[in-house]
């Protein structure tokens, strides 16, 4: 039994255990209902859910704290005459206060993460030129001579690109061993991030590096019909290619399109990681028990960039390249290519940011304290 005047730590520490239990079932439930329910459900800053850790360490702050405050408490009156020197505080009030302050900043880091769900048409009047970018995505693009390794540089390199795009349209291929168109030229560039998180090495199953097979899928992409500058983007290690991609890029530029190309990797290269669950576990291995090393076909990247009227960049830990291309890019003559209707995503991180605040500021408005009408006069024995 507690001492009176007070925390009642047991019974506080058992409600909070339980009511962290709730909110963990409550959290996960509701993210798996959300993401079946939902439709188009997304969070624009998914690494800020990491912030939920704070949660159960927020609550065993708290409960040490109430031992301190306790143990402080007793070593300033003796139990007796602690009802009548101290303000006599409620337990059901400190439980009620945490709970506001620990779950408000829970619904203010889920606003922080940005859910969006719901979309809206939005029409957009598109001036600029056609871009298709080849993305290389055979296994040597594992390689990690590129901080953290060459597929996730070559995706940054895109996800900046869709940024910079003022009124261009995009359209993706992927290639390996063979080529793959991943997204239609679009003037839609939610579409394009949403299809550049699906494109890893996985995403063909042949290996090789087919660059002239791109470059002839990404050529027969454009609508050559029409009017206006278009160019393609190849961004590879450039190893191990398998056909004439250079008489691809020269059919491209006899077309009228120009082809640049973006080196990942090093002349020095590096050796292909094996991952077991996540985790490095080794290296590839040849046939006769050598480890496998990756090296940046630069030679070879070069010609075809000359051969396409186009630059060649090497892309390095500090800069992709992506900035000297779209400084090229916007030097091109742009045509007027009609209005487009692309799919935006609706914000909803208010709700729950709403729901966070007056959720803090309850917390922090709220005193410890019994209801003056309840507490007993300090001056009566």
């Amino acid at each position: 039994m507690s001492t009176p005047g007070t925390y009642r730590i047991g019974t506080l520490a058992a409600i909070v255990l339980v009511l962290e239990l709730v909110s963990a079932v409550f959290w996960v439930g509701g993210w798996w209902l959300i993401d079946q329910e939902v439709p188009a459900f997304r969070l624009e800053n998914p690494v800020m859910l990491y912030g939920m850790l704070a949660g159960p360490l927020l609550t065993v702050i708290f409960l040490v704290d109430l031992g301190w405050r306790n143990r402080a408490l007793k070593r300033f009156a003796a139990p007796d005459t602690l009802p009548r020197m101290v303000p006599a505080t409620s337990n059901l009030r400190v439980l009620v206060r945490f709970l506001l302050l620990r779950h408000g900043l829970s619904f203010i880091i889920l606003a922080l993460a940005g859910p969006q769900f719901g979309t809206r048409l939005s029409e957009v009047r598109s001036e600029g030129i056609d871009l298709v970018v080849a993305v290389d995505v055979s296994n040597s693009m594992e390689c990690e001579d590129l901080r953290p390794n060459r597929m996730e540089a070559a995706r940054r390199a895109m996800s900046q690109l869709i940024d910079e795009l003022r009124g261009d349209r995009l359209g993706i291929v992927v290639f390996a061993g063979e080529a793959f168109v991943q997204l239609p030229i679009t003037a839609d560039r939610s579409a394009a991030k949403l299809f550049l998180n699906s494109v890893n090495t996985n995403s063909v199953g042949t290996q090789g590096t087919a660059i002239g097979a791109a470059i002839d899928l990404a050529r027969e992409s454009f609508d050559l019909e029409t009017p206006g500058s278009r160019a393609i983007i190849v961004i590879t290690d450039g190893e191990n290619h398998e056909d004439d991609a250079e008489g691809a890029a020269r059919q491209a530029a006899e077309a009228g399109i120009v082809v640049h190309t973006i080196g990942m990797g090093t002349p020095e290269g590096g050796a292909l990681p094996v991952r077991r669950n996540g985790q490095v576990v080794g290296f590839r291995k040849d046939q006769n028990g050598n480890t496998v090393v990756s090296r940046l076909n630069e030679p070879m990247l070069e010609r075809i960039a000359a051969q396409g009227n186009g630059l060649y960049i090497r892309a390095t830990h500090v800069s992709s390249g992506i900035e000297q291309l779209v400084a090229d890019l916007r030097s091109m003559s742009t045509t007027e290519k009609g209005n487009y209707m692309y799919t935006a995503h609706e914000d909803q991180f208010q709700y729950p940011l709403g729901i966070g605040t007056l959720m803090t500021l309850l917390g922090l408005a709220m005193g410890e304290r019994r209801h003056w009408l309840r507490q007993r006069n300090p001056l009566k024995p």
